[in-house]
C-alpha cells in the first residue's frame, strides 16, 4: 500500500454530516447498519486514493459509473452515525464547478469535451430520477470557507500533531449547535454588513444543513490542507475562534475589534491560497 503522504492530496478541506441510522429509509438503513459493524471501514485516504485512480485511464473517468456503497462512520453518544460518500453525485457537482474555474483549453486537456458531455448527460438523466438528492460531504480546494467556521466553537477543535503519521485538524459539533450558531451569525451579519459572498455562503450552508436529521454530527476536516501548513501554523490555527470573535464584536457594534479578528483570519488563509500559484 502506498505511503499515506503520497495520497493525501489534493489540498482540500471537507464539511461532512454524519446522520444516525434512523434517518435512512429501508433498505438503505439495513445496508448501513451492517456496514457499520465491519471491523474496518475505509478512511478519507482510501476515498481519495480511489478517486485519483479514476483519473489514470485514457480517457479519464470524470465521474464513477456506479455510486459508492461506502461511508464514514462515527459513534455519537452511543448512537451510530454514517456519512455516505456519494462519490458519483459529488463527482458531477465537482465537474460543474471545475467548468467554471478553469480556462477552456486547460479543461479540455484535463477532461476532453466528449468525456464532460457524457458526464453531463448522465447527470441530467439521474437528477430527473432523484430530484431531492444531496451530498453528505462538501469540499473546498486550497481553503476553508469562512462560513464553515461559524458552525463550530474553539473548544470543539481537535488537533493531533501526527508524530510519524499525518497531522489531523478538525472540528465536530452536534447539528443543533451548528444550526444555532449559523443562525446567530447570519442575523448579526445582516444587521452589520452589506449583502455579499459571506452572507450568501451562510444561507447556502444553512439550507443544506436543514436537509439532515437534527441528531446528526457536523464535522469540518482540514483534510489535505494539513500539508499546506507547517506544524507551527496548524498548532496556532484557531480560525473558528477568530470568526466567533469577529461576529461577537459586530454584535456589540465594535467594528475595530471585528476588523482585527478578520485580519488574522484573512492573513492566515491568504498564505494558503497563494500556494496554489507557487511552482
Amino acid at each position: 500500500m502506498p505511503a499515506v503522504s503520497s495520497v493525501l492530496v489534493p489540498y482540500a478541506s471537507y464539511l461532512r454530516v454524519y446522520e444516525p441510522l434512523a434517518a435512512f429509509p429501508e433498505p438503505e438503513r439495513d445496508h448501513w447498519t451492517r456496514y457499520a459493524r465491519r471491523d474496518r471501514t475505509p478512511t478519507a485516504q482510501d476515498e481519495l486514493r480511489r478517486s485519483l485512480a479514476d483519473l489514470l485511464p485514457t480517457p479519464p473517468v470524470a465521474v464513477p459509473v456506479h455510486e459508492s456503497g461506502d461511508a464514514f462512520v462515527a459513534v455519537v453518544d452511543g448512537v451510530v452515525c454514517v456519512c455516505p460518500w456519494r462519490t458519483r453525485l459529488r463527482g458531477w457537482l465537482a465537474l460543474e464547478e471545475l467548468a467554471e474555474s478553469l480556462p477552456v483549453p486547460l479543461l479540455d486537456a484535463v477532461l476532453p469535451p466528449v468525456v464532460r458531455g457524457q458526464a453531463a448527460a448522465d447527470y441530467e438523466r439521474w437528477r430527473d430520477r432523484n430530484p431531492d438528492a444531496r451530498p453528505w460531504i462538501r469540499t473546498a480546494v486550497w481553503q476553508v470557507p469562512v462560513g464553515w467556521f461559524t458552525l463550530f466553537s474553539d473548544d470543539e477543535r481537535e488537533y493531533e500533531a501526527g508524530g510519524p503519521g499525518v497531522p489531523v485538524l478538525r472540528y465536530r459539533t452536534p447539528m443543533v449547535q451548528a444550526r444555532r450558531r449559523l443562525a446567530r451569525a447570519l442575523k448579526t451579519l445582516r444587521e452589520s454588513v452589506d449583502d455579499g459572498p459571506l452572507i450568501d455562503g451562510l444561507v447556502d450552508v444553512g439550507r443544506w444543513l436543514e436537509e439532515f436529521h437534527p441528531r446528526s454530527l457536523v464535522e469540518l476536516d482540514y483534510g489535505g490542507l494539513v500539508h499546506a501548513l507547517s506544524g507551527t501554523q496548524l498548532a496556532e490555527d484557531h480560525s473558528a475562534a477568530d470568526v466567533a470573535a469577529g461576529i461577537a464584536a459586530l454584535r456589540l457594534g465594535d467594528g475595530e475589534s471585528a476588523g482585527v479578528a478578520y485580519g488574522r483570519l484573512t492573513e492566515r488563509w491568504r498564505a494558503v491560497r497563494e500556494r496554489l500559484f507557487a511552482n
